[in-house]
């Protein structure tokens, strides 16, 4: 029974797929004719292009790059004429105010003038942090000593290029660059007497002193200092940079605090006055006030001074009635001292460029350039009993040495490069650079070949025979040289950056418009020929307006692949350009000449950030932009989505 029901049902079955089939239609030829009808070709090249993840990885990636470099110059902006030479070379990370979690609940003391900081703890354990390579002497201040690993170290403190370490048996060790008489050793300027280093040995007998007379250390820019509690200064280092002042200051016996500028020493006295010693003592000596020039005794005027500090072109005098004056360059804003909320100061320290100062109730309060944020203090800071300053670090701590808050420079995401520039800042603002280059020389280059290709296929005849022999002579100009002496013709003129910048684009789209002409010369050959043209004809439509309005349209897919391949093509060519130095011109960054800047051995093995971050968002985009194209091409080509 159930056999004869089987096969009644295959008999129906298969004449009802057969009735189906002949008037409706099987369900796979519905729903490709449902496709056909409502997908248009656009949303159909859309649908296949977003189906293809690599494509779609890559066009977000090229999206992001674009608004990255577009948008971030905005939020970090540079300053082409922006040089810092205590953050030079400094490496990548943001650890530049990480204190050791060893040390956060006992620290003694920190000090910081370039890209390392050194910590002192009160069990007398020293730690570094920061950027501890300096420069491309291959030294690492992370390698402490062992001398000093092994020592209960009583003082410590940093300069730009070294670092001192007091032993509690009173040797006293360094480390770090020594060839100015950092710490003890000659230098090759010892025969030139007058610029002769202060060697330590000179005015410390074995290098060793009383720890137990010692009240401070200073390190500075390539000079140090020890302040004994009877009132003696002993400054050594290099002659041109502070160590001079150990002239004036060996006939004083009455110094209770020594500070360094980049040039020069100040000291204050136990009476209260200041004094600043050697040659470069003059630009420190005068004050404007108002426009009133007036000498350091007569600003002071007999009062007392109770602390000093300075920046790198500044000193500070904090008096005791509460006034702080600052006398030297006022370019970062240093001399601009706030309200103190009519409490008086009862401690101050400097920085690079900024000020840090306490006052009788704990308050903080920083002032200067605030850069890297280092003159805003947290408003939930509170009272604290001490702030040591770094170059342009702040670290808040109490009378037990309790870390309580940090504001300032944390570090470069991307380091920095040989003039102290934020490599990040610079990858973004060439980024934009470059991509504004290869896409005008793309838009001028695209006019020129589409309307010589469209002209020339169309009209052909001796119209497409002159056209092609100018093509032909374009493409035979050896293209990067050519660039090169048009580059090099143009430094030899007076022309302004921004023109420079300008005549490289359009040099750009002149010599890279041939291949798309030829391109568009021959898809214009193929579509001149079919119907829709001929129709037209018919219709006394307009030659040129059959071939821009009728043909062009129907080529355009072609066209916008070539754009986006040459839109890579022309990036490349302008990195190459600025990479052979005759593209933008240093300081302005594009990502050809920020790699121009690394075409040295030991920049390629030491500081592989400066060339590693530009080279790479270059290659990324490159990738990224072919791949887009490629993916183009392939989804606006009927035969090849079909074969796929």
């Amino acid at each position: 029974m159930s056999n004869n029901n089987k096969k009644k049902k295959g008999f129906f079955s298969t004449v009802g797929g057969w009735f189906r089939r002949m008037f409706v239609g099987t369900k796979a030829d519905i729903d490709v004719l449902a496709v056909e009808a409502i997908v248009s070709p656009g949303k159909q090249i859309v649908k296949n292009f977003f189906s293809r993840k690599l494509a779609v990885c890559a066009l977000v990636v090229l999206v992001a790059m674009f608004l990255l470099v577009f948008i971030g110059p905005y939020f970090m902006p540079i300053d082409l004429e922006y040089i810092n030479n205590s953050q030079k070379n400094a490496s990548p990370g943001l650890n530049m105010m990480k204190v050791p979690s060893d040390m956060k609940d006992q620290i003694a003391s920190i000090s910081s003038k370039g890209t390392f900081t050194v910590g002192l703890s009160k069990d007398g354990t020293v730690y570094v942090w920061g950027s501890t390579l300096y420069d491309s002497t291959g030294i690492d201040f992370k390698n402490i000593p062992e001398a000093v690993v092994n020592s209960n170290i009583k003082f410590a403190a940093a300069g730009k290029d070294h670092a001192i370490a007091i032993a509690d048996d009173g040797k006293i060790y360094g480390w770090g660059v020594k060839e100015h008489g950092q710490y003890g050793a000659e230098s090759s300027m010892s025969e030139i007497e007058f610029m002769a280093p202060i060697l330590l040995g000179d005015i410390l007998e074995n290098e060793t002193i009383d720890v137990s007379n010692v009240k401070s250390l200073e390190c500075g820019n390539q000079v140090s200092a020890i302040v004994t509690n009877d009132g003696k200064a002993y400054i050594w280092g290099n002659y041109m940079t502070g160590a001079k002042n150990q002239k004036e200051f060996k006939k004083l016996d009455n110094v209770d605090k020594v500070v360094f500028t980049n040039k020069t020493a100040a000291g204050l006295l136990k009476d209260g006055t200041v004094v600043v010693g050697g040659s470069g003592a003059s630009a420190f000596e005068s004050f404007d006030l108002n426009g009133t020039i007036l000498t350091l005794e007569e600003v002071i005027n007999g009062r007392k001074a109770i602390d000093i500090a300075a920046t790198d072109d500044n000193i500070a005098i904090l008096l005791e009635d509460g006034e702080v004056l600052v006398t030297g360059n006022s370019l970062n804003g240093e001399n601009s001292v706030p309200d103190f909320g009519g409490e008086k100061l009862v401690k101050i320290n400097g920085g690079a460029i900024h000020y840090t100062g306490i006052t009788e109730s704990g308050k903080v309060y920083s002032w200067g350039s605030d850069l890297f944020k280092q003159s805003q203090v947290p408003e939930d800071l509170g009272s604290v009993d001490n702030v040591f300053v770094g170059t342009y670090q702040n670290y808040a701590v109490t009378e037990n040495g309790e870390l309580v808050d940090t504001w300032g420079l944390k570090g470069y995401l991307f380091g920095t490069d040989n003039f102290g520039r934020d490599v990040l800042a610079r990858v973004i603002n060439g980024g934009k650079m470059t991509m504004t280059i290869g896409a005008v020389a793309v838009i001028v280059s695209s006019i020129l070949g589409i309307i010589i290709g469209c002209i020339s296929g169309y009209f052909g005849g001796w119209v497409d025979m002159i056209l092609m022999r100018v093509t032909e002579i374009f493409s035979s100009i050896p293209f990067l040289p050519f660039a090169l002496i048009l580059s090099a013709v143009l430094r030899t003129r007076s022309v302004a950056e921004d023109t420079r910048i300008f005549m490289i684009m359009v040099i750009l789209g002149l010599l890279s418009w041939t291949g798309l002409a030829r391109l568009v010369r021959a898809q214009v050959l193929a579509e001149r020929e079919k119907e829709f043209v001929l129709a037209a004809k018919s219709m006394g439509v307009k030659e040129s307006k059959i071939a821009f309005k009728h043909i062009l349209p129907n080529i355009i897919s072609v066209i916008l692949v070539t754009m986006t391949l040459d839109f890579a093509t022309c990036m490349l060519t302008e990195s190459s350009l600025s990479y052979l130095g005759f593209g933008v011109q240093l300081p302005r960054p594009t990502w050809g000449n920020m790699l121009d800047g690394c075409n040295d051995s030991k920049v390629i093995q030491i500081f592989w950030w400066r060339w590693l971050f530009p080279a790479l968002f270059l290659g990324i985009a490159t990738i990224c932009i072919n791949i887009v194209g490629d993916t183009l091409r392939d989804v606006m080509d009927p035969k090849s989505s079909a074969e796929r």
